[in-house]
């Protein structure tokens, strides 16, 4: 019982420092920590913006049926066997699908470039999870254009709601390529370029047909897509 108070406590605490403020204490918060320029540009300012964006469409996520409409065990299925595999969650959230891959894999790396939700999953990781499970959980700062990822560290990439507010695309792409193991799969999973109840503006929404076309330009084998499994959203997996 203790336990669950504190994490509401913290959860509430989360939430309530991402609330937009007209403070400049609030938005140098919000910025991603690799972001260093010491003068304001348009690129840290719309840096900033995607992160406020994504703060809040998270939240949304986290406040809806999400255990219906995304279907977290029937896509982790589709990653395979990941016994003895490292997994890196890029975009991780508040650690939805970070979680429940330390039941799975032999080490979960949640990828974000805001440390608020890093530091989120770290008080998920004392408060909720077996040590055990925990062990098995590396939280880690990346920065809006490298995962933070070494060459090879990882067997399966996954990101899930984010692919689409990445700039260049193709350049993150190969960027992903070089961090996979030889053989290692790439899943992204994003928002239709439809309206639906739930998600994103649709014109920041990356169509299937383009994601598609960027892996193979990326160098991306075995190329498999699936838009029909889910209700707002498509999947699409790749090997190395």
């Amino acid at each position: 019982m203790r336990h669950r108070l504190l994490l509401f406590l913290l959860a509430a605490t989360l939430i309530w420092s991402c609330q937009p403020s007209s403070s400049s204490s609030e938005q140098t918060a919000a910025t991603p920590g690799p972001v260093t320029e010491t003068a304001p540009t348009e690129a840290a300012e719309d840096t900033v913006t995607e992160t406020k964006t994504r703060v809040k469409e998270k939240e949304m996520y986290e406040n809806t049926n999400r255990m219906v409409w995304q279907k977290p065990e029937m896509i982790l299925s589709m990653l395979g066997d990941l016994e003895h595999k490292t997994v890196a969650d890029i975009g991780a959230g508040t650690g939805f699908f970070a979680k429940r891959l330390t039941q799975k894999a032999e080490k979960v790396i949640a990828i974000d470039i805001d440390q608020r939700f890093l530091s989120y999953i770290d008080s998920i990781k004392v408060l909720e999870m077996d040590e055990t499970a925990a062990q098995r959980l590396e939280t880690r700062l990346a920065s809006p254009t490298h995962p933070n990822l070494e060459p090879g560290e990882a067997d399966v990439i996954m990101i899930v709601n984010t692919f689409m507010y990445i700039r260049d695309k193709e350049a993150y792409l190969r960027t992903l390529r070089n961090c996979l193991t030889d053989n290692g799969m790439l899943m992204i999973v994003d928002f239709k370029r439809k309206r639906t109840d739930i998600g994103p503006p649709s014109a920041i929404r990356l169509p299937l047909y383009r994601l598609e076309e960027l892996m193979y330009e990326a160098g991306y084998q075995s190329i498999k897509t699936n838009d029909t499994a889910l209700d707002y959203q498509y999947i699409i997996t790749a090997q190395k």
